[in-house]
């Protein structure tokens, strides 16, 4: 049986401990318990890593993460997440249930596209100084949309009773959050479904307080 080369090799991922979209593709390795490679990109320092012509040759939209693997780099967390998914044994992320499996995809739409794009890095950078009041805004509107689906869709986790790409979705916008002081306690579901997520071993070890690249003073 012929074995590429490149099917050996140990998929590297390029992301920045506190992105968001890179602890998503955290959290779905460390669940399907795939070993990896980390190659931080600053989003910040040097005006921003990612917009160097190197990072670019790598992720032409210039964010985080982009993922090699299997001899191709992917971009956009959900992508990377179905490719691992559909290539990859271990606990599925998604629910075999047609319906289930469409309410996971109902969920982590409404956070990777309604919410999370609407307060990255480079939006609150054009909006200036009023960029926590506009991130505390769109977090909250989505918010409200979402507790009430989760409270309709939730067991144990975001839907029914098995971990899926919903939970890895919900925990890195619950973060970023209570960054901008949003206050989660309005949002009963949502904050009880991440303190169950956070003593996960998986959302543990992704967590961005301990990544290879966290300042010191954010480390725990």
């Amino acid at each position: 049986m012929h074995v590429s080369l490149s099917c050996l090799t140990k998929p590297v991922l390029h992301g920045y401990f506190r992105s968001s979209c890179s602890w998503r593709v955290r959290i779905a390795l460390a669940l399907k318990g795939i070993e990896y490679d980390q190659v931080p990109v600053n989003l910040i320092k040097d005006g921003g890593q990612q917009l160097t012509d190197q990072y670019k040759a790598l992720n032409p939209m210039q964010q985080v993460p982009a993922f090699t693997i299997d001899g191709i780099t992917l971009s956009q967390s959900l992508a990377i997440i179905l490719y691992i998914e559909e290539t990859r044994p271990g606990p599925r992320l998604f629910p075999t249930d047609p319906q289930k499996r469409a309410q996971v995809r109902m969920i982590s739409d409404l956070i990777v596209s309604g919410i999370q794009p609407l307060q990255n890095l480079y939006v609150l950078q054009k909006i200036g100084a009023e960029k926590v009041q506009w991130a505390q805004h769109f977090i909250l509107r989505g918010f409200e949309a979402l507790e009430p689906l989760l409270k309709q869709t939730a067991g144990k986790y975001c839907v029914g009773d098995e971990i899926s790409v919903a939970d890895i979705c919900l925990v890195p916008q619950v973060y970023n959050a209570e960054r901008f002081k949003v206050d989660i306690s309005q949002f009963p579901t949502i904050k009880r479904l991440n303190e169950t997520l956070l003593e996960v071993e998986a959302f543990k070890a992704s967590h961005p307080s301990c990544q290879p690249d966290t300042p010191s003073d954010l480390r725990s």
